[in-house]
């Protein structure tokens, strides 16, 4: 694992540009797969997600590059193997190979899935959905053993119990070369599911309704990549240096935006009182002293995504007065609290309603804490470049697992830092 080492009291300034959707690319890596030709994506982001999932690739002879955001994928010879535990184990996006692997060749074996621990997230929507469609799932171990008859997948009418995000994901994968109509209901709406969608239909898939909480997908025989595939812009990254600019910035412009994306985000630093400027592509945050107390509920697209809970917690301690966090999708997403504790801010949970207290804190000071999982590890990065002397980050691979080229992007709006090897 890596250190990340912040050496902060240097306030932020100039341009950064946000990569690609990190939770559109670690699914349209797994649905790269379905295709029946090469496939190209551009605006990849360079982050861990992504060679973990090219050895994925690789495991089934699928061969993969990657160099200056341009990933090439070609499953033309593709070979059913078992995949590499450690791999899958490294990011719960892994799963999506379920879904893909069942589109593909009609079965399907794979490990749990791993990633980060914010609390249970079970997958019992995705199994129900793939025996809606004909198949057999069965647990054996720490595996999931996914089968089909010799008819094969088909179409069904899927009522998903709760939204999810991964389960919708997982159902397209499937049921896109299946035979006849799936109906997805209760779908989730997220602008990555659409990014999926779009590549998939680009490629001769017939899907419609993504955006809306009814998605129906006609199965079809053949995916034919004709286009590269570009991906749309991560907003959580983009979430996440809005607020450090907010927290800790002398002006900054967020390039490669869509703020359309990031409503619910953007209408709470307002409500903070920070003076964005808002373009068609664009977000100028500039030097802001002054902020609101405010009041977030988390919620699904296009509520306030729960992966911008940790990130926006540095700038509330900033806040004049309380502010007051309730993650109604993770409620267990508090491993940044403790940590963020260390440095002297001031943030307690109430369990029994499961509400964040951020207090004012006038002062935060360098420290060493551990990046528990990628969100929490960027709330300790933006509060290290908040304090006052040298913070160590440790586990630092769950924030490169998230954040496309975050070293040259802090450091090109005047940051100190860096990453070492941890030998121990």
């Amino acid at each position: 694992m890596n250190k990340m080492i912040i050496r902060g009291g240097h306030r932020l300034s100039g341009d950064v540009t946000i990569g690609g959707a990190k939770n559109s690319t670690v699914a349209l890596i797994p649905a790269a797969i379905l295709a029946d030709t090469p496939v190209q994506f551009d605006m990849v982001p360079n982050i861990l997600d992504v060679h973990n999932l090219m050895l994925i690739l690789e495991s089934m002879n699928v061969k993969s590059d990657f160099a200056d955001g341009i990933l090439n994928v070609d499953p033309t010879n593709i070979v059913e193997n078992a995949l590499p535990s450690k791999a899958i184990k490294s990011l719960r996006a892994s799963y999506y190979f379920m879904g893909a692997l069942l589109g593909k060749f009609g079965r399907a074996k794979v490990t749990f899935p791993g990633g980060d621990n914010i609390g249970p997230r079970p997958i019992d929507q995705h199994i129900k959905a793939f025996k809606a469609m004909g198949a057999k799932v069965i647990n054996d171990g720490d595996k999931v053993i996914i089968n089909t008859e010799k008819g094969g997948l088909h179409g069904a009418s899927i009522f998903l119990d709760v939204v999810s995000v991964g389960a919708t994901i997982n159902t397209i994968l499937a049921a896109v070369k299946a035979n006849g109509e799936t109906i997805i209901r209760n779908a989730a709406k997220e602008p990555e599911i659409i990014d999926i969608v779009t590549f998939l239909n680009n490629m001769g898939a017939k899907i419609r309704g993504a955006g809306t909480d009814v998605i129906r997908i006609e199965g079809v025989s053949k995916l034919e990549a004709k286009n590269t595939h570009i991906i749309i812009p991560d907003r959580i990254e983009a979430g996440t240096y809005l607020a450090m600019a907010s927290a800790y910035g002398n002006g900054v412009n967020v390039h490669n935006v869509i703020p359309e994306h990031l409503e619910s985000f953007i209408s709470k630093l307002l409500e903070m009182g920070i003076d964005l400027k808002i373009h068609e592509d664009s977000i100028y945050v500039p030097e802001s002293h002054h902020f609101n107390g405010i009041e977030i509920k988390t919620m699904p697209y296009p509520g306030f995504a729960t992966d911008l809970q940790q990130p926006i917690t540095p700038l509330l301690l900033k806040a004049n007065g309380d502010s007051t966090i309730i993650d109604t999708i993770y409620p267990k997403r508090t491993k940044h609290i403790s940590e963020l504790n260390k440095m002297g801010a001031n943030i307690r949970y109430n369990d029994g309603n499961g509400s964040i207290i951020v207090s004012h804190t006038d002062k935060l000071t360098g420290s060493n804490i551990s990046a528990g999982e990628i969100r929490a590890g960027a709330s300790e990065m933006i509060a290290g470049l908040m304090a006052e002397g040298t913070t160590v980050i440790s586990n630092a691979d769950n924030i490169l697992r998230g954040y496309d080229n975050i070293i040259d992007k802090l450091t090109d709006l005047n940051a100190d830092v860096e990453i070492i090897n941890d030998e121990k």
